[in-house]
């Protein structure tokens, strides 16, 4: 499988995960283990699709510094948005289960954007 489509498939698992498990009702997310869980994910998918454009790192792991360092060299404006999909995805959704739906939309909606940027970007090379 493409793991452009990989990341997709994360976007997609993360909307199931909130749609079929975490109870939306009147805006707000009622059971913040799949709101966790579907941040995590969509997070995930993310670095997926990072990780086909920037490849390997060298020694050690990965971490978001390491992320914004390579994206700071590539582009300004992609990094905002990664910056933007980590505090929303990461931070307030996977780790504080932050229960507004508005605050999934939006982060889910740019880790969109970002996999579409990698995929336009990986095409034309």
């Amino acid at each position: 499988m493409n793991t452009v489509q990989e990341a997709k498939r994360y976007i997609d698992n993360a909307r199931e995960i909130l749609r079929e498990k975490a109870n939306k009702e009147d805006g707000y997310y009622q059971d913040t283990k799949y709101v966790k869980m579907a941040g995590h994910t969509a997070y995930a998918g993310v670095l997926v699709a990072l990780d086909v454009l920037l490849g390997k790192k060298g020694k050690g792991r990965k971490d978001v510094d390491w992320y914004k360092q390579q994206l700071a060299r590539i582009d300004k404006k992609l990094l905002h948005s990664f910056v933007g999909v980590y505090d929303t995805l990461h931070l307030s959704m996977s780790y504080d289960g932050n229960p507004l739906a508005s605050v999934a939309t939006a982060g889910l909606a740019e880790a969109e954007a970002i996999i579409q940027w990698v995929e336009n970007r990986t095409a034309e090379a």
